[in-house]
């Protein structure tokens, strides 16, 4: 099942990289504003590095410090590596780690561009970072942890390259409730951030089980709505009625269907179209920190 997922990932975030979505597309752009992005953020890096997968905006709480080395973990077409780049300095490192090689080569087409002298990419799974042990100041990531089939790995990956008194900050997608079944099992909801995610107290268990100390895990409050901005469905009919159920199926969805595969925005456009995404779950900012030596 693992790797059925990770194909599907692959195919789904492949195709994105390929595409011409950019920050020139006004869709796109707003999906990064509302998850916290700033204009000024988004236009002073390339076009081409923000193509609305984000949930949030990990260099915003990573307290990032010249001379630092970061990592992000499933980097995209390189958006939070390139802001990490500027804060960290010609000193520094900014690292990417991304498993689709069309995102890898979108990345570094966007670094060669933009003249970037202090960031790289390795095309991996964020499970097996290939970095050495105690090597790394700080690891963030924008809604990838998520799509892992195996987060304890992950985050004993994390563990493994931060240098004691390292930091964790991520964005990602977790729980406030289980998830309906039909949800739960479909592939389109996995590769669209949803299926995936893990509830917010299993999170923080698996960040503490391993050896993190000092997690906070918080809603934002972002709208995971903002997704369909980028296909500018705005003729899609609202939500109906609230029922009272947490998680409402809406009855009839009035977008039509594409007549080829759907896009990830298509798909992600058509469940936010049938299900209240907002009532179980949560754009979350994950806080940790790996013990030091002395601790």
């Amino acid at each position: 099942m693992s790797e059925q997922l990770l194909d599907s990932v692959k195919s789904k975030y492949g195709a994105v990289a390929e595409s011409t979505l950019s920050n020139d597309y006004a869709g796109v752009k707003a999906v990064a504003e509302a998850f916290g992005y700033s204009a000024d953020e988004l236009t002073s890096i390339p076009a081409g590095a923000n193509m609305g997968l984000s949930c949030g905006n990990p260099t915003a709480t990573a307290h990032l410090r010249e001379g630092e080395v970061v990592v992000d973990l499933g980097s995209g077409g390189g958006l939070d590596v390139f802001l990490a780049s500027k804060m960290v300095g010609p000193k520094g490192r900014a690292i990417g780690i991304d498993m689709t090689t069309a995102m890898i080569e979108r990345a570094r087409e966007n670094a060669h561009k933009g003249g970037y002298t202090n960031v790289e990419f390795f095309q991996s799974t964020i499970d097996q970072i290939p970095l050495p042990d105690a090597s790394v100041d700080c690891v963030i990531s924008n809604c990838v942890v998520n799509l892992a089939p195996d987060k304890p790995a992950v985050f004993r990956e994390i563990a493994r390259v931060l240098k004691p008194g390292g930091r964790v900050a991520i964005s990602d997608i977790a729980l406030k409730h289980e998830l309906p079944e039909a949800v739960a099992q479909s592939m389109a909801a996995y590769v669209g951030c949803i299926a995936g995610a893990v509830l917010i107290d299993d999170y923080r268990e698996g960040l503490l089980a391993a050896g993190f100390q000092h997690v906070e895990i918080v809603d934002s409050g972002a709208d995971l709505n903002a997704y369909a901005k980028v296909e500018n469905q705005s003729g899609c009919c609202s939500p109906s009625m609230d029922t009272g159920s947490r998680f409402q199926v809406i009855e009839e969805a009035c977008c039509t269907p594409a007549a080829v595969e759907p896009s990830l925005h298509e798909e992600l456009t058509t469940l936010l179209s049938q299900y209240d995404v907002n009532a179980a779950a949560a754009s979350v900012k994950v806080y940790a920190i790996k013990p030091n030596g002395n601790a």
